[in-house]
């Protein structure tokens, strides 16, 4: 299978990249018998000036995603002084010990993999009084290298941490593996969240957005195609 390429190309301006990439969500859901306005689209940030940031927020966007706590950290509270309902989203691997912090900076948590983690998201919850929802992330590749549940674990993870920790698991995210047909794993996705009766569907990237709409998706996450490259990690 040949490698997935971004389904836009950055243009000129971030304003005409977001415009882009929503027509191009929204040409996807009509073709696929879905309301346009049912799929989100989180711009991932991460690795990203400010900048740039600050020209997504004056075109309107208000849904980021984030891959390190320190990173969103560092950056977003100065944004979330002046425009208050942005919606932030972890979308990378989560340590227990900084649970805490995810709790208190993010809105929605796509990372949760394990059953350690979510004792410590809990635990943090009620401290804090935050409840940030929740998504199960789901290693549909089974795939050594990343984090996620396995699928055959995946049902007792959710039961776990929705019924015996009390979390707010709305749905499930995946990432599929980059030399594999996206729409298997997507249709993996779906099928653990309908049996579990969980609504959303964190799934499709720059490459292969339009099929994870096809298949129920109600976040996808785009980066370079909304910011174009992204910074040195050395440098940032």
């Amino acid at each position: 299978m040949t490698e997935r390429k971004p389904q836009t190309e950055p243009s000129a301006t971030i304003p005409e990249n977001l415009r882009a990439v929503k027509e191009e969500i929204a040409a996807a859901a009509k073709a696929a018998a879905r309301e346009p306005g049912a799929i989100t689209l989180v711009a991932v940030s991460k690795l990203q000036d400010e900048e740039k940031i600050r020209q997504a927020l004056e075109a309107g966007h208000r849904v980021f995603g984030e891959n390190r706590v320190q990173e969103a950290k560092a950056k977003w509270p100065q944004f979330r002084d002046s425009t208050p309902d942005i919606v932030l989203h972890l979308i990378g691997p989560l340590q227990t010990n900084k649970a805490r912090d995810a709790v208190e900076l993010f809105d929605v948590i796509e990372s949760l993999d394990r059953l350690k983690l979510g004792r410590a998201l809990a635990d943090a919850m009620e401290k804090s009084g935050r409840r940030p929802d929740c998504l199960i992330q789901v290693n549909t590749g089974e795939e050594p290298q990343k984090t996620g549940v396995l699928p055959a674990e995946a049902d007792s993870l959710i039961a776990a941490c929705r019924d015996d920790l009390g979390l707010p698991v709305v749905g499930l995210m995946c990432i599929p593996p980059q030399d594999e047909e996206p729409s298997l794993h997507f249709a993996l996705l779906d099928e653990i969240a309908r049996r579990n009766g969980l609504a959303d569907l964190s799934m499709g990237m720059s490459g292969d957005y339009a099929i994870a709409v096809r298949f129920g998706a109600t976040h996808v996450r785009v980066g370079t195609g909304v910011f174009g490259p992204r910074l040195d990690p050395g440098t940032a």
